[in-house]
């Protein structure tokens, strides 16, 4: 069975199927890529949680941002976001964001506990 959160005509917040968890692409406003990336894995923590897991329990993460430039100021909050010993497949890529103002968007696959 798949179950889907928040969903709208074109997309669901959270789907679960088969004891994973997926995440659509979290985004945030903010003037740094370090308060942006906050600001998303705060509403990573929130979805997980509401879904049934938490960051303990990540299989894969897929981070864009709008200039790889801004990817060590991102890696210095995901670091320290990232429970030690729970790291997940990650990609980290550069993309053009659905808007001027976005620099960083993040998706992700948790298993359920």
């Amino acid at each position: 069975m798949i179950e889907r959160f928040h969903t709208t005509e074109r997309a669901s917040k959270i789907v679960k199927h088969n004891g994973v968890v997926y995440l659509s692409g979290q985004v945030a406003e903010g003037d740094t890529v370090a308060e942006q990336t906050r600001d998303c894995l705060a509403k990573v923590d929130a979805l997980l949680a509401e879904a049934g897991t938490d960051k303990e329990h990540l299989l894969q993460t897929t981070i864009w941002l709008a200039d790889m430039a801004d990817f060590a100021e991102m890696n210095l909050v995901w670091n320290a976001w990232v429970p030690t010993g729970h790291a997940p497949a990650r990609a980290c890529g550069e993309a053009k964001l659905a808007r001027e103002i976005l620099k960083v968007e993040i998706l992700v696959i948790a298993a359920l506990p």
